[in-house]
């Protein structure tokens, strides 16, 4: 396919003695909504923070537009803002309000215009369902509404990719699906997305491929279809029984 924007070769991590990722080989093309399931532990989330270089590998290589980030002369802070992350936690600035959050990044690391950030954060604002709390700040939140203010944050940075580490995990079950419709709204807009989740029904819905990670390496990926309604390896069949028998 066309317009490969990342690529992940052969890609190790290892803490200590302990090799979490082994041998991780695939590709993400502009438009894809890519999803990365599997037990906890598995390695989903190190595989995620690897990508964004918050982990650094042990061994192979990560390309973007066909370049290695880890090379010496590679342009990182580029690669940062165009690779984006909501993470579980938020990660939100309690001391700003929920304008100021999604406004701040654009101007300090974009440095976009006062005005031109708070007409970009204010569109977002109001694609999340947040616009009514422009004023509030983080701790007069709930969870679901925090993680709705985080996404918007990062969409406000103009993202190639976005990626999303479990998302939805810190939340109570009756916030999860305004989260998760975010974020398939987000993937109706063609934005580039790798999303680790438990969430399989959004797995099966929004993604255009699954990959799912077994004991820190890909034991199998496909189309949703694929892998939800003929997985051919027996760890992924365990899983997924499980899963559905749990929902």
């Amino acid at each position: 396919m066309a317009d490969t924007i990342i690529e992940v070769k052969n890609l190790k991590k290892a803490f200590g003695t302990h090799e979490v990722l082994t041998d991780i080989n695939f590709d993400v093309h502009k438009g894809e909504v890519v999803s990365i399931i599997g037990r906890s532990g598995s390695g989903k989330s190190t595989l995620l923070r690897n990508i964004n270089l918050l982990e650094e590998p042990t061994g192979g290589d990560i390309l973007f537009h066909g370049k290695s980030v880890l090379s010496g002369d590679f342009d990182l802070p580029h690669y940062r803002a165009a690779v984006g992350m909501v993470f579980q936690q938020f990660n939100l600035f309690n001391n700003l309000t929920v304008l100021q959050n999604v406004v701040t990044p654009q101007t300090t690391v974009l440095k976009r215009d006062a005005a031109s950030a708070k007409t970009h954060a204010l569109e977002l604002l109001k694609q999340v369902g947040m616009d009514p709390f422009i004023n509030a700040k983080p701790d007069q939140l709930s969870g679901g509404q925090k993680q709705r203010v985080a996404i918007a944050r990062a969409v406000a940075m103009d993202p190639e990719v976005l990626l999303f580490d479990e998302p939805t995990s810190a939340l109570d079950p009756e916030m999860v699906d305004d989260v998760l419709n975010a974020m398939k709204a987000l993937a109706d807009t063609g934005l580039t997305m790798i999303v680790v989740t438990h969430e399989m029904q959004f797995a099966k819905d929004v993604s255009d491929r699954v990959v799912f990670m077994n004991e820190g390496v890909i034991a199998e990926a496909g189309t949703p279809a694929e892998i939800f309604d003929h997985p051919s390896e027996v760890v992924t069949q365990e899983f997924l029984k499980r899963y559905l028998n749990r929902a």
